[in-house]
């Protein structure tokens, strides 16, 4: 068995499936109640769990568990909280942190050696650079200020406490350093510092679909090293199966993606004939920065090689999801909570 803590969430949802397709019993926690009943239908045993709460671990199996998937958090995205007028670092502590440490402790005490997580790819932000693959040994170096700062250093924090219990306890635990992760759910609207936004994947889709112009902010060629849900889902199940997995692993497609490339592939597979125009603004500022990921520990460790690497490859699948219909009640339950 598997257990899939955070399992309602976008790569929840995908990773739950891809356990249950290759035969693992799969036992589900999360708050999402529609996306409960969908795990269900695809046969997997959902409970809730609250993992700022020790005593609620009770709830969970202390034989046959091979694995525990840790993908529950409190992420600036989901966050409500406008840091310029009010102050939630005690929050992503006491869940990102705290939480962590309660489903490693119910590890540890039933001998459940195997747990893998997420982190920031953030923690080496002011490294970044176009052309340049940072590898896991690059020094931490990100950046104190903004709504993402105290995220990091919760996911640092919790990364630094799975290597105590790797090293004190025996343990064999992991963490996924995830840059943005593109697939069916996440990317309509996302909350930035305390407000909400339409994201930009979501215009570029929406005016694509209308034949409107897409414009391109700043520097065309910037890019950035993604990676599809799909991917992140079989890393997952990969890393489960060898015993190599241990610490940190960038977790991308290890490639280099242009602003320009994706806009292209968004008109030409969503723009359905209308062709919309890119309108490049130079004089507009872009924040965006470029950035890039080793990817040879994962491969090294459990043979894990992405498949969707180009971005037209990401979207015509994307839109394949969208058009199954089989996600809908996955995105009605997610704009329903915001």
């Amino acid at each position: 068995m598997v257990i899939v803590i955070g399992a309602t969430g976008f790569i929840g949802v995908y990773t739950v499936e891809k356990l249950l397709s290759e035969g693992y019993q799969v036992l589900a926690t999360g708050r999402n109640k529609i996306m409960i009943q969908e795990l269900e239908k695809m046969g997997a045993q959902c409970i809730s769990l609250n993992i700022e709460d020790p005593n609620d671990f009770a709830k969970l199996p202390v034989k046959g568990v091979d694995a525990v998937i840790m993908l529950a958090g409190l992420l600036p995205a989901n966050a409500q909280t406008d840091i310029t007028k009010d102050e939630n670092a005690a929050d992503y502590i006491k869940v990102n942190v705290l939480g962590m440490i309660n489903v490693l402790e119910y590890c540890r005490k039933n001998n459940i050696s195997k747990v893998i997580s997420t982190s920031s790819y953030a923690d080496v932000a002011n490294a970044w650079k176009k052309g340049v693959p940072l590898k896991e040994e690059e020094p931490r170096n990100f950046k104190f200020t903004g709504d993402h700062a105290v995220y990091v250093i919760s996911k640092n924090t919790a990364n630094d406490i799975m290597e105590y219990y790797n090293q004190q306890h025996g343990m064999q635990c992991a963490s996924f350093r995830l840059p943005p992760v593109y697939g069916v759910g996440p990317h309509s609207e996302i909350y930035v510092n305390g407000k909400y936004y339409k994201t930009g994947i979501q215009t570029f889709i929406d005016n694509a679909k209308l034949g409107e112009d897409i414009e391109i902010w700043g520097d065309p060629q910037i890019s950035r090293d993604i990676i599809y849900v799909k991917d992140v889902a079989e890393a997952f199940y990969k890393a489960i199966k060898s015993d190599k997995t241990r610490g940190l692993y960038n977790m991308t497609s290890g490639t280099e993606l242009t602003l320009e490339d994706q806009v292209k592939a968004v008109i030409k597979v969503f723009g359905e004939g209308k062709e919309s125009k890119i309108i490049y603004r130079p004089e507009k500022q872009n924040n965006t920065p470029s950035f890039l990921f080793s990817m040879e520990k994962a491969k090294r460790d459990f043979a894990f090689e992405p498949k969707y690497t180009s971005y037209i490859d990401m979207m015509i699948d994307y839109k394949k999801e969208l058009d199954s219909g089989r996600w809908n009640s996955f995105i009605a339950s997610r704009r329903k909570n915001k």
